[in-house]
């Protein structure tokens, strides 16, 4: 019994002065990790969509076929979070700069997401196409 206490105090000194905290640890797959680079991107309201419009940024609306055909904003180019995941991006050029946006503003921070970390210059508006009061496109 004697024996057990003193490896049981050995190992006990040993775990509490060991350096190598929980958080000194760095886990390579958290996106809060300080080894992952942060790339940030903006995000707008509606309202700003036409300035950056005008600004020379290309509409890119990331809902699926089904809702872009009821209904976009003019000129919108149609890029599917569907296809975005799956590294498709379609009418998407890297070197174009494009505003994000889908029906309610969740998918269009998915998309934000992928697409800043494929290097594109991206915008994401957070409200989205349930909400425009603007013209729409069919």
């Amino acid at each position: 019994m004697r024996k057990s206490l003193i490896l049981l105090a050995i190992l006990f000194t040993f775990v509490a002065c060991n350096n190598d905290t929980a958080d000194d640890i760095e886990d390579v797959n958290d996106p809060a990790s300080p080894s992952q680079v942060s790339l940030k991107y903006e995000t707008i309201d509606l309202e700003a969509v036409e300035d950056y419009v005008a600004d020379g940024y290309i509409v890119a609306d990331v809902r699926e076929i089904d809702e872009f055909n009821e209904g976009h904003i003019p000129g919108a180019v149609h890029a599917p979070l569907s296809d975005l995941e799956n590294n498709e991006f379609g009418p998407l050029q890297v070197d174009e700069k494009y505003v994000i946006i889908c029906r309610s503003g969740n998918r269009s921070i998915a998309a934000s997401n992928i697409l800043i970390q494929e290097g594109f210059d991206i915008v994401n508006v957070s409200e989205g196409m349930s909400t425009w009061t603007g013209e729409i496109e069919y």
